[in-house]
């Protein structure tokens, strides 16, 4: 172990005294193309008299300057086709360049690697897997596209896990397009002998091949990657429509629609309803039901308002109708005659994909140059012993309800699960919370967590964190969970259980699985940042996609999946995820957009938290809603935005201010400058950017301005 250190330091040492002989005694004048030119001439003479002596020093200044990572490569891969000619200079370059490259990367390797992969080993597990499966086409890709300087290829991959003798051979392959071009280019630079000689067709024709061959590069490891995948199928001599989408829900809906509204012909095949889970069983009818449960709380809390104690009288049967009449209601937006009008045509009925251009419907077996996948998630469900015993809920069925249950469990304490225990427990059932976390809402900051936990004790939840489920038992009538806490057991009973502990994405029985379409280890469906899986003309988007697996985001995918399917050979656009809003619809609402500081202290991403307490809003006091606070993360020092978390009644509206800001790079400067009506909760924006300008009033110009006005009086 000593001796590796005491070699390590040897070796930087080394190289730190060879590239600082190089500025010090400004070795770099060497290697411009201005000196290079000026000695033309001569060097040519020489070489003609000492052809083996000059070859072997222009290979071994060439290595050097690779392997040191020097600026000076490229001139002198053009001096190079200036003095030894196209076929010459190219062997010579390209051995040279490639043996460098190596030297560098046996460096970075030797001197770094080891620290590299232990200090951020579970930020490069994908990356490591990645190249472990298919890292020779990822180093051919990038030598074939010199988007990155070389020397930041080599030096990066050598603190990877390729192997040696892949990445020597992979990059003398993949480096000699390049290397031919600019030899090309430089055999050109030696024909100038005037003002005139800029003008040669021959350096223009060397200009125009250095400018293009990126863009041709690319354009071939695009080509090559999609033969790759794609030669074994019979590809149709026509296709029946230009894209194809699986899934009728908020991605599915929103793809079909840009394909359809720029002409495209496209198919929308839907298994079961159309509006997926966001109309049928998740946003809608969940919403619905809030905003019932909202009503009995309002009554509940009369005497805040200057009322006398009110009682509601409610049937749950009519609740949980109410909810399905609002469905109805929503239906039209998402329905086949909607979209058949926007020139989509809509096919219900279980696909089958039989390969990259054909999917079977039934009987139908359809043609598609492209395929946009938006299966959606379903419930995941714990393989908790006993569960195949009860009768479980999930966010799917909880909504055939019609008798509300006297004892509730709600498995899990993350959104859905919170929003259904507030909901329930306000209708009347005795619910208890069972998460296994130390809180709630465990993305959330633990202020914002209690805040929420504090609100549900307050309407009689039994919030039970720290509770790890064992299994269900029954024994006779009586259903229960038995639960872990602090090393006892816990016996639960319940009536009826919502199991809410998350969902996974829907992959299986359509085809993948056989076509070979790659899934990721959290069931999602694995695929690049234009939303192409490891098959070209195949996309995704949704909650089967990931990372997101809230409706506005599979909204937001679904039009770069769509377009990048449409138009993806000449035109690609990258998904971006910079500003992702989303909300907890409990009583306070929880809207979050960027980091919280959680996120903020795993990552070591220095912040400065400002905060605006709603007990001091005006129309949060008015309208009794005077709890919940608004808090901003940014930048040490100045006002950009990097995470806002809003706590409070109305919070998923209020949030989009900061949304906008952040997407456009506006400051809290800026909303602060925005006149906001009074009396609004909108205002909360405002002062909460006032007090991060109090707190960043500069001390000695308040002082100056002390003094003036002193002196003014």
């Amino acid at each position: 172990m000593q001796t590796k250190k005491t070699l390590k330091l040897g070796l930087v040492l080394v190289l730190a005294g060879m590239i600082g002989a190089v500025f010090i005694f400004d070795l770099q004048q060497y290697l411009s193309l201005g000196y290079l030119k000026s000695r033309q001439q001569l060097l040519s003479d020489y070489y003609l008299g000492h052809k083996v002596f000059t070859i072997l020093v222009f290979f071994i200044v060439y290595v050097i300057t690779t392997a040191l990572s020097i600026p000076g490569a490229a001139v002198l891969t053009l001096f190079g086709g200036a003095l030894f000619g196209l076929l010459t200079g190219t062997v010579i370059i390209s051995f040279a360049s490639t043996i460098g490259a190596t030297l560098a990367f046996l460096t970075s390797r030797f001197l770094l690697k080891d620290y590299v992969q232990s200090r951020f080993r579970d930020k490069l597990a994908i990356i490591n897997r990645g190249i472990e499966k298919e890292g020779e086409y990822y180093l051919f890709t990038l030598r074939l596209i010199p988007v990155f300087p070389f020397f930041l290829i080599n030096l990066t991959m050598g603190l990877t896990p390729i192997k040696l003798v892949k990445y020597y051979l992979v990059s003398q392959i993949g480096m000699l397009p390049g290397t031919i071009v600019y030899v090309f280019a430089g055999t050109q630079l030696a024909r100038i002998d005037s003002l005139q000689g800029i003008l040669s067709p021959g350096l223009l024709a060397a200009f125009t091949l250095l400018g293009l061959f990126p863009l041709v590069a690319k354009k071939g490891v695009t080509m090559i990657n999609a033969n790759r995948q794609l030669k074994k199928y019979k590809r149709p001599k026509a296709f029946d429509y230009n894209v194809a989408v699986i899934g009728a829900g908020s991605a599915g809906l929103v793809a079909s629609y840009i394909a359809a509204a720029i002409k495209a012909k496209v198919i929308l095949i839907e298994k079961h309803k159309m509006g997926g889970d966001c109309l049928n069983t998740g946003c809608v009818p969940s919403k619905a039901l809030i905003r019932s449960t909202k009503m009995l709380s309002y009554a509940k809390r009369a005497r805040e308002f200057g009322l006398n104690q009110t009682t509601v009288d409610f049937d749950f049967g009519q609740v949980m109708e109410r909810v399905q009449n609002i469905i109805k209601k929503v239906e039209p937006h998402d329905s086949v005659e909607r979209y058949s009008d926007h020139g989509v045509e809509c096919l219900t009925g279980e696909a089958m994909i039989l390969d990259p251009y054909r999917i079977k419907v039934g009987d139908r077996t359809i043609t598609a140059r492209n395929i946009v996948v938006a299966s959606g998630a379903s419930p995941f469900v714990p393989p908790i012993p006993g569960i195949d015993k009860i009768d479980y809920l999930t966010s799917d069925t909880l909504w055939n309800l019609r008798k509300l249950p006297e004892r509730l469990v709600v498995l899990g304490g993350g959104p859905i699960g919170s929003e259904m225990t507030q909901s329930f427990a306000r209708l009347g059932s005795k619910v208890s919370q069972v998460e296994m976390a130390p809180q709630i809402l465990i993305r959330e900051d633990e202020e914002v967590t209690a805040l929420v936990t504090e609100r549900f004790k307050k309407e009689g939840v039994d919030v039970l964190t720290g509770h790890r489920a064992k299994a269900f038992y029954r024994e006779g009538d009586e259903k229960g969970l038995l639960c872990e806490f602090e090393g006892k057991d816990v016996r639960i009973p319940f009536d009826e259980v919502i199991v809410a502990v998350g969902r996974r994405a829907n992959t299986k029985g359509f085809g993948l699985e056989a076509l070979g379409v790659e899934i990721e280890k959290n069931g999602t469906i694995a695929h690049d940042d234009y939303l192409r899986t490891n098959f070209p003309n195949i996309f995704v988007c949704g909650d089967v996609a990931g990372p997101y697996q809230f409706t506005h985001t599979a909204s937001h995918q679904a039009w770069y999946a769509s377009v990048n399917a449409l138009f993806g050979p000449f035109k690609q656009f990258r998904v971006d995820y910079r500003v992702i809003p989303w909300c907890t619809f409990t009583d306070p609402e929880v809207a979050r957009v960027g980091l919280n500081e959680k996120e903020a202290r795993e990552k070591n991403i220095p912040y400065e938290t400002t905060i605006f307490k709603l007990d001091d809003l005006d129309r949060a006091i008015a309208d009794s809603e005077d709890h919940g606070f608004v808090k901003v993360l940014t930048v040490p020092g100045k006002d950009h935005i990097l995470g806002v978390t809003i706590v409070g009644s109305h919070g998923g509206d209020l949030i989009a201010e900061f949304v906008l800001a952040m997407k456009h790079k506006l400051g809290l400067n800026k909303i602060l400058g925005t006149i906001h009506i009074y009396p609004t909760l909108g205002e909360a924006n405002k002062y909460v950017a006032g007090n991060w300008r109090k707190n960043h009033v500069p001390e000695r110009i308040m002082g100056f301005l002390e003094k003036f006005h002193a002196w003014r009086r």
